[in-house]
């Protein structure tokens, strides 16, 4: 479940999941971390979404963290359920796989961040333990509006993991800026402007971007430096052709690269 209905008062009321970090909504960001979900529920109003999702409101509207895990964890009967925010820029599927893998043996898992905090908003959670707790506290407290997250997770056996940026949420303008600026850093930005092509373009293959730059480069220097881009294209189109996917997709960069050395081998 992703909870996308806070206030956002610190950024001036905006729409925050539909915030672009690297040319994508944060939602639709948190939404490709987890694609591998087998439902995906999100609290809070409904926008366009980079895939289909099962949409719920909490109860009243505006009642705060604890009633939309509520709103959320009623939409599903897994027996265990990823609880995330939706301003996570760097949230991979990685480390949804951690998360759901370190759930064993307790009665959840959560990311803590740079500070040694338990972030609950990054967590993966049993099910039956999570509404255990809610129905306490709507006891003890008439209901659930208002309430703080850490009443929520404070009494179950949690895991506590650590991950360098996936705890990185966008609370500010200035934490929207950093991770504008992040994602273009050297070694990363590559990656992340596949990721956002792939996500624009609705292709879900698995990208060996070293042996296509390398064969840019080939081109470039075998042939002529506009031989780069046009040969990539022309790799892209050839493996299409042959019904797309990782082993066509290799079979013609191969091809290409062996022919890029023929090129320069006459020189």
């Amino acid at each position: 479940m992703i909870l996308a209905g806070g206030a956002a008062r610190r950024l001036g009321g905006v729409d925050k999941p539909a915030l672009r970090v690297g040319g994508r909504a944060l939602l639709d960001r948190v939404l490709d971390a987890c694609r591998g979900a087998g439902r995906t529920v999100v609290v809070g109003p409904r926008r366009p979404t980079v895939r289909p999702v099962r949409w719920a409101r909490e109860e009243p509207s505006g009642g705060g963290p604890v009633a939309a895990v509520d709103a959320g964890v009623r939409q599903t009967t897994a027996p265990v359920v990823l609880v995330l925010s939706a301003d996570l820029p760097f949230l991979t599927p990685e480390t949804v796989e951690t998360l759901l893998n370190g759930v064993e043996g307790t009665e959840g898992a959560v990311l803590i961040d740079s500070d040694g905090r338990e972030q609950p908003l990054v967590a993966a959670y049993r099910a039956e333990p999570l509404r255990r707790e809610i129905a306490l506290l709507a006891t003890e407290h008439g209901g659930l509006g208002g309430l703080p997250l850490r009443l929520l997770v404070s009494e179950l056996a949690l895991a506590r993991l650590q991950h360098p940026t996936a705890s990185f949420d966008c609370d500010t303008w200035e934490d929207i800026t950093t991770a504008r600026a992040r994602i273009r850093e050297h070694g990363r930005v590559l990656d992340e402007w596949i990721t956002a092509v792939k996500a624009e373009l609705g292709i879900d293959l698995d990208v060996d971007t070293a042996a296509l730059l390398d064969l840019a480069r080939d081109a470039a220097h075998g042939v002529a430096r506009p031989a780069a881009p046009l040969t990539t294209f022309l790799v892209g189109y050839a493996a299409a052709q042959k019904g797309g996917g990782p082993e066509a997709l290799a079979a013609a960069t191969e091809k290409a690269a062996a022919l890029a050395a023929r090129w320069a081998e006459e020189q």
